[in-house]
């Protein structure tokens, strides 16, 4: 390999050598038509290793800018994003003790902080509008149910790109309004995400503009790998388990895709094992894993899988019906010895006033189904003791503003002085345990 990256077709292994040939056949292989490639990188990969020194002083994704495929640095689109803070929440492995007698080490990946959107999409955000200034693209459509058009809205609109973005009917209205202020056109479609992704596609032939590949996205995938590294240069090693809430999937693909990038330097030996959560109000990629793991995972399990139309969830910004990547998904979380379950999405209220409390934090929703997911395993019993564990949490409460209201619960309406009972904030702690206790 002569140039600093190559997408490679995983179907036919055609090598296309830059974005600008990948995007004028319209995001597919010329060869094959398949629209899946890898992106192979001719950097030495010991390079790593310096990226994740303790000297090391990121001050975005882009430190990691010899494992990313862009050319060159003066088409970076940046807000800061991808250096959130991983913390370790001793709050929770207190309760994992006393509960489950578990001696856990849980770390908290915290997206909330990106200096952004708040949310764990803005890498990918920005990776895309850095690879589209590079490669002279200057429209875009983005079909999402909320988090990702609200990044990629904000970082097309930095690097001067024209973006057209369709969300559900049912995206949260906080979504709707930080993506019609970046003064991007907003499409909101009359049904699901599934719907909603066919209108999308249909808009982007009907004018010819690229639109954005879905989960496996190079632009989305290489920019969310950047988390594994992250987490060796603040960690200094991969968790023995990683729990995401689960829409579609970027998450643990990227994770492999680093693991892959960086194989052979000694940092890494194997995946964590992967614990992923789906709200129960749309939850086909756990009914799918249920069922073929109460059958023993027969011959083609991965191929069979329901489809929800129109699901009614509290939290549509997890909330996919159509759960194409599962034939992927499936397996990988199966070669890893995870899971794949279903969360109460009602307990998002009770975890969000309980991360509020003990650690001062407002999280939105999605971040809240991914700390459920904590819970969830515990009570199933999907940890080992001694093992350190991290949840990639998603966005902020300032991204889904009507349920940091539903999370109030200490509001009191008075007429005088003598309606008020004086006031201990530490009386409120069996309360918000509560629930979990």
């Amino acid at each position: 390999m002569t140039t600093k990256f190559q997408l490679v077709c995983r179907k036919c292994k055609h090598r296309i050598d830059s974005f600008e040939e990948w995007f004028s056949h319209n995001q597919k292989c010329p060869k094959c038509g398949n629209n899946i490639v890898d992106t192979e990188y001719s950097t030495d990969k010991n390079k790593i290793l310096e990226l994740i020194s303790k000297d090391a002083k990121p001050e975005s994704l882009f430190h990691y800018f010899d494992f990313l495929p862009l050319n060159d640095k003066a088409n970076i689109v940046t807000d800061g994003e991808g250096i959130a803070p991983i913390e370790r929440w001793k709050f929770l492995e207190d309760f994992a003790k006393r509960k489950y007698n578990l001696s856990l080490q849980i770390y908290i990946n915290r997206n909330d902080k990106s200096f952004a959107t708040g949310t764990f999409k803005d890498k990918g955000g920005a990776l895309a509008a850095s690879v589209l200034k590079e490669a002279g693209i200057k429209e875009y459509v983005v079909a999402s149910t909320g988090n990702t058009a609200t990044a990629f809205a904000h970082y097309l609109a930095k690097a001067g790109i024209s973006c057209s973005v369709f969300v559900p009917h049912d995206a949260l209205p906080d979504s709707v309004a930080h993506i019609s202020t970046y003064g991007q056109k907003l499409f909101r479609v009359k049904g699901d995400y599934a719907y909603t992704k066919k209108v999308a596609a249909e808009y982007a032939k009907k004018y010819k503009i690229q639109m954005t590949g879905g989960n496996l996205d190079p632009l989305r995938l290489e920019a969310k790998k950047t988390l594994l590294y992250e987490i060796l240069r603040i960690i200094g090693r991969v968790p023995d388990v990683y729990i995401q809430a689960l829409s579609g999937g970027t998450g643990p693909f990227a994770m492999e895709k680093a693991m892959k990038d960086i194989a052979g330097t000694g940092l890494v030996e194997k995946l964590p094992r992967f614990l992923l959560s789906q709200g129960d109000r749309c939850a086909p990629q756990a009914h799918a894993w249920e069922k073929a793991k109460k059958d023993k995972f027969p011959q083609h399990w991965e191929t069979v899988y329901p489809i929800y139309e129109n699901p009614v969830t509290l939290i549509p910004t997890i909330a996919t019906g159509h759960p194409g990547l599962y034939p992927l998904m499936g397996p990988l979380v199966q070669k890893t010895g995870g899971e794949i379950f279903q969360i109460r999405e009602e307990s998002a209220v009770d975890i969000a006033r309980l991360v509020a409390y003990e650690r001062v934090i407002k999280i939105g929703p999605a971040s809240a189904a991914g700390i459920a997911g904590l819970f969830e395993s515990l009570k199933r019993g999907y940890f080992k003791d001694g093992e350190s564990v991290l949840i990639n949490m998603g966005e902020g409460a300032g991204r889904a503003l009507s349920f940091m209201q539903e999370t109030a619960y200490t509001v009191q309406d008075i007429h005088s002085v003598d309606d008020c009972l004086r006031f201990d904030r530490d009386a409120l702690k069996a309360k918000v345990w509560e629930p979990f206790e």
